[in-house]
């Protein structure tokens, strides 16, 4: 299992956080999504098929910036 931690920007309430969340577990081969409001911090264990890139496209395709 891979696991990869993000710094990501405008993570500022429990309703973006869920958005954020929601799309990372539909993709398939993703098996955890922990979300750390106060840190902006996204951590994702995932499986193949899925890809830190696929990954990253998703976060930023939510409006937000991964640094």
């Amino acid at each position: 299992m891979e696991r990869q931690h993000y710094i990501v920007d405008g993570l500022a309430n429990e309703n973006i956080k869920t958005q954020v969340k929601n799309a990372l577990e539909d993709i398939v081969g993703v098996n955890k999504v922990c979300i750390d409001l106060g840190r902006g911090s996204v951590e994702v264990a995932y499986n193949e098929p899925a890809t830190e890139q696929q990954i990253k496209s998703c976060i930023e395709n939510t409006g937000h910036h991964v640094e």
